[in-house]
């Protein structure tokens, strides 16, 4: 009978024990984003003050705007933060997401072979830009994965009326790749790429390649962050969610995004209070 009560007690505690661990693995959040904000190095930065304040930790994937925003339409994940502001509202209105917020912006440039063979520096826009890079048939490299940055990209081709399909697989060569591989690809290639300015400047395989056009204010690149609808998929950790979303557009959260400098340079510029979204 003793031992059949030891047992027992035994069982209770490491029940209680497990019960305990559970609870303490489970203090974490999927938070579904972009490489531009994972490859720049914000995330390293701001995280870990995020879980020093509220002790849930975040746990990133990386991938397109476009494939974050399908992984949370099936439900992996708690949080969205991406930059494509139509296909966010697009998301919320559908059902998908409860609420969009602006976090931060920073813009996109186009970096190219310095030499600059199409002459873009000093184009004006970046319509007129791509344009020049289309009639020289200079290779550019795209992501090519229907991320953010890709779509910010289709849309400049049709400013500047290039059909850009036609070309497909000749001097437009198609990634399929993040930003950071795109990037390298295109510094192998002697090739133009858009890319947002975070990740240039925290991108170290530049080689000879610079920016060549920036501040066209059709560049600007603005970042949202939207609760995955629990109605939709209950297992979404709504709590702990809404706290993160609380805290980074919060003034702890954008004082954090405001004081990540490289190299001297802020890379992301926080404006959550700037405007109702």
């Amino acid at each position: 009978m003793r031992l059949m009560m030891i047992l027992a007690a035994l069982a209770t505690f490491w029940l209680a024990q497990g019960l305990q661990d559970v609870r303490a693995d489970d203090n974490f959040i999927i938070l579904q984003s972009t490489t531009s904000t994972k490859n720049s190095g914000l995330y390293d930065q701001i995280l870990p003050k995020f879980k020093a304040k509220t002790g849930i930790e975040v746990r990133v994937v990386a991938v397109g705007t476009g494939q974050a925003l399908q992984n949370a339409r099936n439900g992996d994940g708690d949080v969205l933060l991406v930059h494509s502001k139509a296909d966010e509202e697009a998301f919320v209105a559908e059902g998908s997401g409860v609420k969009r917020f602006d976090v931060m912006y920073n813009d996109f440039v186009i970096v190219g072979p310095d030499g600059d063979p199409a002459k873009i520096a000093g184009a004006g826009s970046a319509a007129k830009a791509l344009a020049k890079i289309a009639k020289a048939n200079v290779p550019f490299a795209s992501r090519g994965d229907n991320s953010g940055t890709h779509k910010k990209e289709l849309l400049i081709w049709r400013e500047a009326g290039v059909d850009i399909k036609a070309h497909s697989g000749k001097w437009y060569r198609e990634m399929g790749s993040g930003m950071g591989s795109t990037i390298n690809a295109a510094v192998e290639m002697g090739a133009y790429a858009l890319t947002d300015r975070g990740t240039w400047i925290s991108f170290q395989n530049k080689g000879m390649h610079k920016i060549m056009l920036e501040g066209d204010t059709g560049l600007f690149n603005q970042y949202g962050v939207i609760l995955i609808n629990p109605s939709k998929h209950p297992h979404v950790r709504t709590k702990l969610a809404q706290t993160f979303i609380d805290w980074i557009i919060g003034p702890e959260g954008q004082a954090a995004i405001g004081a990540y400098l490289m190299d001297g340079k802020q890379l992301f510029f926080p404006n959550a209070n700037d405007a109702g979204s």
